[in-house]
């Protein structure tokens, strides 16, 4: 009897508590996938299937719509294939002045005037400057595929390069079958093998933002190109004037003085409808913005620009660019305890120039550590720890760390490890 007494009790126990969980609020934990996903969404009605907005650097979100959807990416597809070209122009694989004859299948694309190209020739040669000048202001098919074949001598080889790119930035949801963006049927003989004619390439806003800025932060040069509205193409004496599809270019149809967008990308598909990926330095800070699904009734809708610019000022009036440079310091974290140290403690302070942007809800910024202990030794420069931000109660989110952006914090001093000696006299002391 008492047996079933305890049990009986113990089960009431668990009940309650499961109970008294639901009504705190605990029942489920928070999906930070979700949050991130959905970044006050609400306070921002944009016409897009989905969007975000972040930092360049530090990856802090701004803005999300839908940001974890998988959607068709078209001609976003080129950042990959330039940031792969440029990786192979480091390695010393190719040179700008490397010289590529496009295949008939290559020729037979980038003549097909329904698709957005400059009209290479069989027997020609062309440059790794102009095919990539090429992809990214007239966003021409063939140029791309010019480039894939330079790098990885067919567009299957390149296809699987780029997957093995996007996945070690972590992108793991992408679907690539083209370097261009095209559906799959339009490449003819160079289609991927085994998959359908219709299949696209398809990413989430997330996945173009985290291509986007490594594209930026490892190739930065990229965005004298990215912000060139014309260009003419020279071809053996015939020249083709490109125009980039990037309207909010100086001189172009969307541009806006006050916000000088200098690159990156657009994409357009039945699809995909009008995509764009764009971003601007401003208030000495820059931002990366992300635009899929847009209404695209035909080939003189501005609707990608106009939501763009929607969310580009709306961003600049809902926050405030705080850039703090290296070293800087903050009052609730200023040090570290150091285990063994010569000194107890080691300030700390910003390891490199952040910017952080501080949403306009008058609430202070503020500063945690996530290590408040470290070991001896310690040298100056070195990082100890990381710092966690707030807006209020607020915590500060990022592509990375959707549950609290963290930013590097260094030492701002050494500090050398103490004897065995030392070490023993403290432990009898009680000191550390």
């Amino acid at each position: 009897m008492r047996r079933k007494f305890i049990f009986k009790k113990a089960a009431m126990i668990i009940v309650a508590a499961v109970s008294l969980c639901s009504f705190m609020g605990f029942a489920a934990p928070v999906n930070a996938s979700s949050t991130i996903s959905s970044y006050r969404q609400d306070e921002l009605n944009l016409n897009v299937k989905s969007a975000l907005a972040i930092d360049s650097k530090t990856g802090q979100i701004l803005y999300a719509k839908n940001a974890d959807k998988t959607l068709p990416i078209a001609s976003m597809t080129k950042l990959v294939t330039v940031y792969l070209t440029l990786q192979a122009i480091k390695n010393k694989q190719i040179s700008w002045t490397t010289k590529v004859k496009p295949t008939a299948t290559i020729v037979k694309v980038a003549n097909n005037s329904e698709y957005s190209n400059v009209p290479l020739k069989k027997g020609h040669s062309y440059t790794i400057k102009q095919l990539y000048q090429a992809t990214l202001i007239e966003s021409a098919n063939g140029a791309a595929m010019c480039l894939a074949q330079a790098v990885s001598g067919s567009q299957v080889a390149f296809v699987k390069k780029m997957r093995a790119q996007v996945k070690k930035w972590g992108i793991n949801d992408a679907k690539i079958y083209t370097v261009c963006g095209l559906p799959n049927g339009n490449l003819g003989s160079d289609a991927y093998p085994g998959v359908s004619k219709n299949a696209e390439n398809t990413m989430s806003a997330k996945d173009m933002a985290i291509i986007g800025q490594r594209l930026i932060n490892d190739f930065p040069a990229v965005l004298k190109t990215t912000s060139i509205a014309k260009l003419a193409f020279k071809d053996q004496g015939k020249t083709t004037q490109m125009e980039n599809f990037n309207w909010m270019l100086k001189g172009l149809s969307q541009y806006d003085a006050n916000l000088k967008v200098d690159g990156l990308k657009t994409g357009t598909t039945d699809a995909a409808g009008a995509c764009f990926i764009g971003t601007i330095k401003k208030n000495g800070s820059r931002i990366i913005t992300v635009v899929m699904g847009a209404r695209h009734q035909d080939g003189t809708d501005p609707s990608r620009f106009v939501q763009t610019k929607k969310l580009m000022n709306w961003i600049f009036s809902k926050y405030t660019p705080v850039i703090m440079n290296a070293g800087t310091t903050f009052n609730q974290a200023k040090a570290v305890s150091v285990t063994d140290g010569d000194q107890l403690t080691t300030n700390v302070g910003l390891k490199s120039k952040t910017t952080i942007w501080d949403p306009v809800d008058g609430s202070k910024i503020s500063a945690s550590l996530t290590k408040k202990t470290v070991n001896a030794p310690v040298t100056k420069g070195q990082t100890v720890t990381d710092y966690e931000f707030k807006s209020g109660k607020e915590q500060l989110v990022s592509l990375k760390q959707p549950n609290g952006m963290k930013v590097a914090a260094k030492s701002l001093q050494s500090n050398g490890k103490v004897n065995i000696f030392v070490r023993i006299w403290r432990w009898i002391t009680g000191a550390r």
